[in-house]
């Protein structure tokens, strides 16, 4: 805030060697009185985030994908290949996931060839 005048007539000539000067400050201070607003803002905050971090990784998956779709990949020594090196196929899925099961499954018992050959078992 501030004033500078001048005294000055109507031609801008100035008629007094008068200046009057009047500088202040302005201090403002805001108490909230009801907590509930602000818990509120601070939880619609929090969504409003959650909302933008799923929004990225949604996109980020999709972009990932249709890179995949159309053949590229990004290169293992690049900065970025971790944002694409967890969008897989869901056929490359359900293969590794078979195979896990089945490393994780006992070797099946060697088959007993005298069984067949012994008529009373």
């Amino acid at each position: 805030m501030g004033n500078h005048t001048t005294p000055f007539d109507e031609t801008m000539t100035q008629q007094t060697y008068t200046v009057a000067e009047n500088w202040g400050a302005q201090i403002n201070f805001m108490i909230p009185l009801d907590k509930k607003g602000l818990e509120r803002c601070r939880t619609m905050a929090a969504r409003q985030e959650e909302k933008m971090r799923l929004d990225y990784e949604l996109v980020r998956v999709l972009k990932c994908a249709e890179l995949q779709k159309k053949g590229f990949m990004l290169i293992p020594e690049s900065r970025v290949y971790s944002m694409c090196s967890d969008v897989i196929p869901i056929a490359s899925y359900k293969k590794a996931e078979e195979k896990a099961k089945a490393d994780l499954l006992p070797p099946q018992p060697p088959k007993k060839w005298w069984n067949k050959i012994n008529p009373l078992k």
